[in-house]
């Protein structure tokens, strides 16, 4: 079949978007991780001096590096809208955010829809596969104190004992809020059949659009961040609660990604804008902590039946468009989420005159030694 002139136009046009993109992209990362880096470098006596304003200066700089991440889906037209709770009001507390997993560009996608989440960003702390360790990002991640877990069965306990000891050690000392994870431990398309298979033999609920959850993290975190009551209130032999007159991890934010028909973006389309302008749904659900039981074996119930409605939810999207309304309402509302243009333009700006200014600065040192 003969290719046309208008379609040869078009499939240019594409690939010249697509080299200069990446370009763009490659320059981004090349001057604004380094001058993250440095920037933290310069900022060690105030560490040292006054903890609490260097991490809060830490947080602004990695909000304006996941800025830079959203920036770059958010102008090849990957937007979100965002269904259920609104959660900005939760921005000041402390909550565990549960999300399903099904390609590369979740996180993108999180980094995006939670910039307009007040502090949330540059409080809030991930946990993600150790691969991303060795990424471009891998350097930010370990300073801003996310936590890389390695999967599989020879390493789960070893990596609870370490995500426990990383939490008491980092998320308040830091001053974290929020704390991101995945308990399916992978994507859905590596994890489906296993996942199904598991179901079946255990008589449990036959799932498309998600897996069953992995409890190990999950319960690290509760048993970590949520204070431990007493008469109603924190009880005082928990020293990390106490030092920090922390109410401990508040809620649970159940949140379910969805795709038109069920097509995931991943980082790769993500960076290089090849697809169409795809709006992507965020649908957020929020459970009190307390209403979280304890118990190993009831939580794992309550985690499942999260998932299990995850699956209601995503059939029901994929069937309709929309995500079913919340108890009590009789429509389901919807939020287009929005950046501002000018903010990321300024944002990106600073971060290429940043890179000047360390280049000149090293010409400058350069000199005076050589």
């Amino acid at each position: 079949m003969a290719v046309t002139l208008e379609q040869a136009q078009r499939v240019g046009c594409t690939c010249l978007k697509v080299l200069l993109r990446f370009a763009f992209m490659v320059a981004n990362n090349l001057v604004a991780i380094p001058s993250y880096v440095l920037y933290l470098i310069v900022l060690q006596p105030l560490r040292m001096l006054d903890s609490k304003s260097f991490w809060y200066i830490e947080g602004v700089l990695f909000k304006w590096l996941l800025a830079m991440v959203a920036s770059w889906g958010w102008w090849a037209g990957y937007t979100v809208v965002e269904w259920g709770d609104d959660v900005k009001a939760l921005s000041e507390d402390e909550a565990m955010v549960l999300v399903n997993h099904q390609a590369t560009g979740d996180v993108c996608t999180l980094m995006m829809c939670l910039q307009d989440k007040g502090t949330v960003v540059r409080q809030m702390m991930w946990l993600m596969d150790h691969i991303f360790k060795y990424t471009n990002f891998g350097i930010v991640s370990l300073i801003h104190g996310d936590f890389f877990i390695r999967q599989g069965r020879a390493h789960r306990d070893q990596q609870l004992v370490l995500l426990k000891e990383h939490l008491e050690k980092y998320y308040r000392s830091r001053n974290r809020k929020w704390i991101v994870l995945f308990p399916e431990g992978g994507f859905l398309r590596k994890r489906r059949e296993t996942s199904q298979a598991f179901a079946k033999k255990n008589n449990l609920p036959f799932l498309k659009h998600v897996t069953l959850p992995r409890l190990g993290a999950t319960q690290v975190i509760l048993k970590t961040l949520v204070a431990p009551q007493e008469n109603g209130t924190p009880a005082g032999r928990d020293a990390v609660l106490k030092e920090s007159k922390s109410k401990g991890l508040q809620w649970v934010i159940d949140t379910t990604i969805a795709y038109p028909k069920g097509d995931p973006i991943d980082i790769q389309t993500w960076i290089l804008g090849y697809r169409q302008p795809t709006v992507t749904h965020v649908h957020y659900r929020i459970f009190p902590v307390k209403d979280v039981p304890a118990e190993p074996e009831a939580l794992t119930h309550w985690l499942y039946q999260r998932f299990i409605e995850k699956e209601d939810l995503l059939t029901h999207f994929y069937e309709t468009g929309a995500f079913p309304p919340l108890q009590g309402q009789t429509k389901a509302i919807s939020r287009e989420m929005t950046l501002s243009n000018l903010w990321l333009v300024g944002i990106q700006s600073l971060a290429f005159l940043s890179g000047g200014m360390w280049y000149c600065i090293f010409q400058y040192f350069y000199h005076c030694l050589f």
